[in-house]
């Protein structure tokens, strides 16, 4: 599977930021077990994409942006690998020498099947479900 270390730490960040406090950079990476140069590239990619809330100052830091239950697991995992696929031969920039249209590989057709049932499944699993 190729979810990627990225939407890892993501899920992680987000839930410690599931109490709705506002937590520093250094507390989410310790409670998380997050390599710090990971968490500030990521929290820029989910502030970007609404999922967390930076704020500045001295007492700066993050929080959620919204309730848990406003985004699903594929939410997440979409806004820090927007190529995400269960199978290498599935994107688009993949080297598959059996990618042909005109004869599709039947590995190739079942592992659509299999990314669209993954994908369906994560777009029904609320964030605060899964980390209830």
């Amino acid at each position: 599977m190729l979810l990627t270390r990225e939407s890892d730490y993501g899920i992680r960040i987000i839930r410690s930021l599931a109490t709705d406090e506002k937590m520093t950079v250094k507390e989410i990476c310790d409670a998380e077990h997050i390599p710090n140069q990971y968490a500030y590239k990521i929290l820029k990619k989910m502030e970007h994409a609404g999922f967390v809330q930076s704020l500045r100052g001295r007492d700066g830091g993050y929080r959620l942006a919204k309730s848990l239950n406003a985004y699903t697991l594929y939410d997440v995992v979409i806004a820090l690998d927007e190529k995400f696929t269960v199978f290498e031969c599935l994107r688009d920039d993949s080297l598959c020498l059996f990618k042909d249209p005109e004869h599709p590989c039947s590995v190739h057709k079942e592992f659509e099947r299999l990314q669209n049932m993954l994908v369906d499944e994560m777009r029904r699993v609320k964030m605060d479900s899964l980390l209830a």
